[in-house]
């Protein structure tokens, strides 16, 4: 076998020097790594982020080696004086009649480019933070919490700096939608590095007794050994996100609409109407036991077949007609029965007909949670005719008469209604994505209703807004039920001590429509698009008992300013028939016909003023109102 030929003379010395300048160039890199490493591990502060700085920095170094490797150069520059200082990868000799092989410059290349990586690193890390009393409940922002991929929930981190602690981590706390703190035996979801830009994520469980669906979510770390929150909690914003239908409703050209009469729904062709409102009583609906039977939460409830059947064909033959259905979700389940469904302060000692939802305590949230739920995923697609608006309870501010628990402040009462509305926003998104989901306000709106036992439509509403915004903005729509006040003031553009043109008007009435319109452009109030919220007039009307054609000028006029207002949605006009409990009781005769089915004046202009026979129709009003329109 031919021998490798040895290399002698000035060649030989050559190799030498540059094989131990290459031994000193690896050594120097090996000290430089080494001793940044002992500075991140020994150097940092106690909470020890260095950890997963290191795990960064060696991927880097991977990376670098990788590419390093790929490419052929074939010297390696020093990295303190910058010349180039290997000329070749490889020596050989033939002392023993062995191959001798040398330090790689891929190698050294590699090694620097760790260092420099920790380095660099380390200069961009962000500053640890001492947290004061001050800051600590607010140091870190949730800026997101939201479904992905339909099962999971990401909860996106950022704060100025990371907060010095016990150790490296942020701790992710579920709390309930009942709770204000993280519970002293709460156990936390997940763990993750601490730094000012991260996200959890875990799972949904939706429909399970583990769902996370109506909870809120904060961020913590240890100190002294204790959880301490350092983060507002927020709930998840997109509950459509894991929705299986998106009904949103059909394409109408009027946004005329009627609350009905079941014994005269074939009328409705007839009057052109685009939308109806329906009420849906609880006790109408809830069985303790047979009937439709639905898991939810780790729970059976149970619903009247019967009754349920006949919502499906009501509403069913409401769509077949054009027409979309705006349900109302009102509470008037049996205490005794159905106690979990009412705030425990609303079940006793109350008229009223309708009461408090429950959301102050787990079997509260899941009984609200489940008919949510039950009723969407009844009506969005499923064969049973579809409900495209929600309206949960009825003129939340009237406490006494439609939505009672004992009188408090009006703060504590509107955050009880705002949680349970989160619950139904929830419940009902998850099933149809495209649902709108309100609540409604009377006309009440400054008129310092506190003395009589009843709230202001625009504290409760102040109160609401800002509620929905601190934990997590959600698109609810507004209700509103602009009657004249008192309400057989049918002209009600006549001056009136109760109603004028700014934000500190007693009672908005369609005299003055665009206070609130103009109230609910402001920032403050925007959805979380920036777009006005959807608002619709769920219940108006005008009693015939000052005369039939009154009436009827009186709808020709508000229907003509809600036209011009531009922000209106749809119109519930109140009612198709009159309510004989309503004229025994208040004296209102709201129909466009007599309980015996006489067609008053209102009828033909109701039926045709938003088509082409509208001037002849409204005509007549212009001389009683004072003014055309």
């Amino acid at each position: 076998m031919k021998k490798k030929k040895m290399h002698t003379g000035a060649k030989a010395r050559k190799n030498r020097r540059l094989v131990i300048l290459s031994s000193i160039v690896a050594g120097l890199a090996t000290v430089f790594v080494l001793g940044t490493i002992f500075y991140v591990i020994f150097g940092m502060d106690d909470d020890g982020d260095s950890e997963s700085l290191m795990a960064s920095s060696a991927t880097e170094a991977s990376a670098d080696a990788a590419d390093s490797n790929a490419s052929s150069n074939d010297s390696v520059t020093d990295p303190f004086s910058g010349e180039a200082i290997v000329a070749a990868s490889t020596l050989t000799s033939e002392t023993n009649s062995s191959e001798s092989e040398y330090l790689s410059p891929d190698i050294v290349s590699a090694i620097v480019a760790g260092g420099k990586s920790v380095s660099k690193a380390l200069s961009l890390r962000p500053a640890t933070v001492e947290m004061t009393a001050e800051n600590r409940s607010s140091f870190a922002s949730i800026d997101n919490c939201l479904i992905v991929d339909s099962s999971k929930v990401q909860i996106d981190v950022t704060s100025e700096g990371i907060p010095k602690s016990d150790d490296k981590y942020y701790y992710l706390f579920e709390e309930k939608i009942y709770e204000d703190s993280i519970g002293e035996e709460a156990e936390p979801l997940t763990k993750i590095y601490k730094s000012d830009d991260t996200s959890f994520t875990v799972n949904l469980n939706k429909g399970d007794s583990s769902s996370k669906l109506f909870s809120k979510f904060t961020v913590a770390v240890k100190l002294d050994g204790e959880y301490v929150s350092i983060a507002k909690p927020k709930y998840i914003t997109n509950p459509g996100a894991c929705a299986g239908y998106s009904y949103g409703g059909m394409s109408h050209k009027s946004i005329k609409g009627i609350l009905p009469d079941p014994l005269r729904i074939g009328e409705l062709a007839d009057l052109g109407v685009s939308y109806c409102t329906y009420n849906i009583p609880l006790s109408h609906i809830l069985s303790t036991s047979g009937g439709i039977s639905y898991t939810y939460g780790g729970v059976t409830y149970h619903f009247k077949q019967g009754a349920i059947e006949t919502y499906d064909y009501l509403f069913k033959r409401l769509n077949s007609m054009g027409i979309d259905v705006a349900a109302i979700v009102l509470n008037d389940a049996s205490t005794s029965a159905f106690p979990e469904i009412t705030h425990p302060d609303a079940r006793h000692g109350s008229s009223a007909p309708y009461y408090m939802f429950n959301a102050v305590n787990d079997s509260g949230v899941k009984a609200c949670a489940a008919i949510g739920s039950f009723l969407a995923n009844r009506y969005s697609g499923s064969g049973h005719g579809n409900v495209s608006m929600w309206i949960i309870a009825n003129e939340v501010n009237a406490r006494r008469e439609y939505n009672y628990m004992p009188f408090v402040d009006v703060t504590t009462y509107t955050n009880a209604f705002t949680d349970a509305f989160r619950v139904f926003y929830n419940a009902i998104k998850s099933q149809n994505s495209a649902a709108k989901v309100y609540w409604s306000i009377d006309q009440r709106w400054t008129y310092n209703t506190q003395k009589t036992g009843d709230y202001d439509a625009k504290d409760v509403l102040d109160i609401f807004a800002a509620r929905i915004s601190e934990y997590g903005n959600v698109d609810w729509g507004l209700a509103a039920h602009p009657y004249s006040f008192p309400n057989e003031n049918t002209p009600f553009w006549k001056p009136t001590k109760y109603t004028n043109h700014t934000v500190s008007t007693p009672v908005i009435s369609m005299d003055n429509l665009e206070v609130l319109t103009n109230y609910m452009q402001r920032d403050e109030m925007r959805d979380t698009s920036g777009n006005v919220r959807s608002i619709i007039l769920s219940e108006m009307g005008y009693s015939s008992t000052s005369g039939e054609t009154m009436q009827a000028a009186a709808f020709a006029y508000a229907y003509a300013k809600m036209e011009k207002n531009g922000y209106i949605d749809a119109l519930m006009l109140s009612r198709q028939t009159d309510a004989s409990d309503e004229i025994a009781a208040l004296g209102l005769a709201l129909g466009l016909q007599t309980t015996g089915g006489h067609h008053k004046y209102i009828y033909n202009v109701f039926k045709y003023i938003d088509t082409d026979k509208r001037n002849e129709v409204v005509s007549f009003a212009y001389d009683i109102v004072g003014t055309t329109f």
